[in-house]
């Protein structure tokens, strides 16, 4: 952890304590929480303080509602399992900085616990805007970052926040993580082999340059990947394209050969003709993207010896499932 403070000797007791967690979770078309892991790995870090004596307030994300209210992506069904899992009360709020947040947050007992509504219904937290970041602070008097997965990201639940409070802490889970991930890039055995995932190339390019300096190899997938392929004059028909970041495409190859390591790319991938659950849906050769078709993302088992794929990884299969 080095110079990070975490919750050891943090003290809860009659404080409002603004938490920043993961809830990104899966739901279905009924808008059912299908995998509640990230819910759970963070039920830590809350119990411990609002065991003591610490009034908790959530806030999170859910899905990319671009900075506009969507209803299929409101956290409510978030808090409603969030109070089974945990003994203490909890509450949630129709908004994130607005009158019923700032009513029930100064409302709040010791050891209770309020959700925000999703963070990126206000368009000021991807923008990280000043403005946001204060109105969030202003509802607790510490802050304690729990969500290692979005830590990566400026915006003003994890960066803009931190300038209007007078004590940030590490939660347990991001303590857990960062200690394992120092371990990793200290001294990682060999071979050292990293799996990125995600949908675009925007935001990981500093973490890809960074660890084509200390992996053998890097193994990318996710709906990343297709960009990397439009640039390699494939044909991806409907899928996800990032334009934005297109142009590092070939930087970052650049870089992995002179760190000489090893950029993976899959061989197959699941396509489907509308990105929705009753959709159609094959696997095919990355080289055969139909155009009505969008890729999703890779195969198990679908990394093999390719040299137009941009890396070679000795013919090896690995299971993996970004």
């Amino acid at each position: 952890m080095g110079r990070k403070l975490g919750l050891a000797g943090f003290a809860p007791q009659g404080r409002r304590v603004l938490m920043r967690v993961d809830f990104n979770v899966p739901l279905d078309g009924d808008r059912n929480i299908t995998d509640d892991t990230r819910i759970r790995a963070a039920l830590p870090s809350i119990k411990r303080i609002a065991a003591g004596g610490g009034a908790v307030i959530l806030m999170s994300h859910l899905g990319r509602p671009k900075g506009a209210i969507d209803p299929a992506l409101s956290l409510r069904p978030v808090a409603d399992r969030l109070a089974e899992l945990v003994s203490f009360p909890v509450r949630f709020a129709t908004d994130t900085v607005g009158p019923d947040a700032t009513t029930q947050a100064a409302a709040l007992g010791d050891g209770e616990i309020l959700l925000l509504e999703n963070l990126r219904f206000n368009p000021g937290e991807t923008k990280n805007d000043t403005g946001f970041a204060a109105a969030l602070a202003a509802l607790g008097d510490a802050y304690v970052n729990d969500a290692f997965g979005t830590a990566h990201r400026a915006h003003a639940s994890t960066v803009g926040v931190t300038q209007h409070v007078t004590e940030s802490r590490a939660g347990l889970l991001m303590e857990k993580e960062l200690e394992n991930l120092g371990a990793l890039l200290d001294a990682p055995e060999r071979p050292f082999v990293a799996v990125l995932g995600g949908a675009k190339i925007a935001g990981k390019v500093d973490v890809i340059a960074n660890l084509l300096d200390k992996v053998d190899t890097l193994l990318l997938g996710g709906g990343m990947i297709f960009t990397f392929f439009r640039e390699h004059g494939l044909g991806i028909g409907r899928s996800l394209y990032d334009e934005e970041s297109a142009g590092v495409v070939r930087e970052i190859q650049a870089k992995a050969k002179q760190a000489n390591a090893n950029l993976v790319l899959p061989e197959d991938c699941v396509v489907a003709d509308d990105f929705a659950e009753n959709a159609k849906r094959r696997t095919v050769p990355v080289t055969d993207i139909g155009d009505g078709w969008m890729g999703l993302d890779m195969v198990q088992n679908s990394l093999k010896s390719n040299p137009y794929l941009f890396g070679v990884f000795n013919g090896r299969h690995w299971p993996i499932d970004i």
